[in-house]
Order: structure tokens, then C-alpha cells, then sequence
């Protein structure tokens, strides 16, 4: 028999309630990029989702405060970089706010599009923005994926409890 959810602890609906348990959902890691006026930008995601395979959609969640939004919000094609266990250090630098984040310790070239796309990521996918709906302080962004390589070495990288982890058999 399984333990019953504690009714005592339940706790209206507040933005630290729904981080709390996200906390406690472990996801894996991207980092999104995109060519902006400035140079390339890039940031962290937990968000990416899987939308539909016909045609090939996916999602991701950006808040609009974010460094990264103004580029995201002009530009049609982002790239989608999925992370292994061997990149937390990058994982943590896509994260940071004010961080440099495509310096010298970042490998990465210019892909298509002008789409920056990282070295040494286990998948990446190059899309085509074809939404951006709003919800609440951040933007869903629907993508259609136009060409990417699912080959890169490693394990996932997973993020749980605030911190960056790798896969456990």
C-alpha cells in the first residue's frame, strides 16, 4: 500500500509552491540558441518538450525578462542543444545571469541560419520558431525542426533539486 499525499501540508497555488515541486521533477538539460543583433545568445532550459512528430514540432518555455528574449522574440530559428552529464560546467554557464556566455571556454561554431550550435552536445536540432504564446511572465515557444544530429558522446545531464546530475542506472 502506498502512502497518502500529506493534507496538511497542502498550500494554496503561489509561485514558491510550483517551484517547490518542480524541484522535485527531474528534467533534462538544454541550452537554446539563437543569433542576435548583438551576437549570439544562448540560455539554459529545462522547459524543452517534445510536441508532435507529424510534422516534427517541440516546445520550450523562455521568461520574457530573460537576456535571451529580445533575440528569441525577433528571430525564426533557434538551435536546440541537448546536454551530457560532461557539460554541467556549460550548463551552468547558459544559466548564469550577466555570464560570458559564448567565451573561450565555450567551443561552438555558426551553423545554418547563423544559428549558433554547440561542440560537444549528445543531440542538437536546428528549428524554425513558428509561435510564441504567451504565458503568464514567460513565452511558449513552438518549433519546427528543420535539420539536427542526434550522434554527440555521453550520458544526459538532468536537473533536480537545484542542481545539475547525471544519469543513474
Amino acid at each position: 500500500m502506498t502512502a497518502s499525499p500529506d493534507l496538511d501540508a497542502t498550500r494554496l497555488a503561489s509561485p514558491d509552491l510550483l517551484r517547490s515541486v518542480f524541484r522535485r521533477h527531474a528534467a533534462g538539460v538544454a541550452v537554446i540558441t539563437a543569433r542576435g543583433d548583438a551576437g549570439p545568445v544562448g540560455f539554459t532550459a529545462t522547459s524543452l518538450s517534445s510536441v508532435s512528430a507529424e510534422p516534427p514540432l517541440l516546445s520550450f518555455g523562455i521568461g520574457t525578462g530573460a537576456s535571451s528574449w529580445p533575440a528569441v522574440a525577433e528571430t525564426d530559428h533557434v538551435g536546440v542543444h541537448i546536454l551530457g552529464e560532461h557539460q554541467q560546467e556549460l550548463a551552468t554557464t547558459f544559466a548564469r545571469s550577466g555570464a560570458d556566455r559564448f567565451g573561450a571556454a565555450t567551443a561552438w561554431r555558426e551553423g545554418p541560419e547563423g544559428v549558433p550550435v554547440l561542440d560537444d552536445v549528445q543531440a542538437w536540432l536546428l528549428c524554425r520558431i513558428v509561435a510564441r504564446v504567451p504565458a503568464g511572465d514567460h513565452r511558449l515557444v513552438l518549433a519546427e525542426v528543420v535539420l539536427g544530429d542526434s550522434t554527440g558522446p555521453g550520458r544526459p545531464l538532468l536537473y533536480h533539486q537545484g542542481r545539475f546530475h547525471g544519469l543513474r542506472d
